[in-house]
């Protein structure tokens, strides 16, 4: 699973690029967000949008990653595709993260 992730001052965003998070990259994703955040600062923004597909392993690997950063640091979500956002939704998982419908707009949100 390969992620980027460029850091700022008040923030790191780290971006997937890969289509999906399933069953199959669980493990590798947290391992990536885990070495992309090792000195990241206090708040990590997961930009999603080209994630089409995430199923329950993803969304664990996505709650392990927040687990991993507390309490010294927050992970807030950005850009997440409809089918993506629907199984936030699904599992009320969107009253536990910070989701910006767009990477600017969580870029906003933290720089100022």
């Amino acid at each position: 699973m390969e992620v980027s992730a460029k850091t700022e001052d008040r923030f790191c965003v780290v971006s997937v690029l890969h289509e999906r998070i399933d069953a199959a990259d669980a493990l590798e994703f947290k391992d990536a967000v885990r070495r992309a955040t090792t000195h990241a600062p206090s708040v990590v923004i997961l930009d999603l949008h080209r994630v089409n597909f995430i199923d329950s392993s993803g969304l664990g690997a996505i709650v392990a990653a927040m687990k991993h950063l507390a309490p010294q640091r927050a992970l807030v979500l950005a850009g997440l595709t409809p089918a993506v956002e629907k199984v936030f939704t699904l599992t009320r998982m969107d009253t536990v993260f910070g989701i910006f419908h767009t990477l600017d707009a969580a870029l906003s949100a933290h720089r100022g």
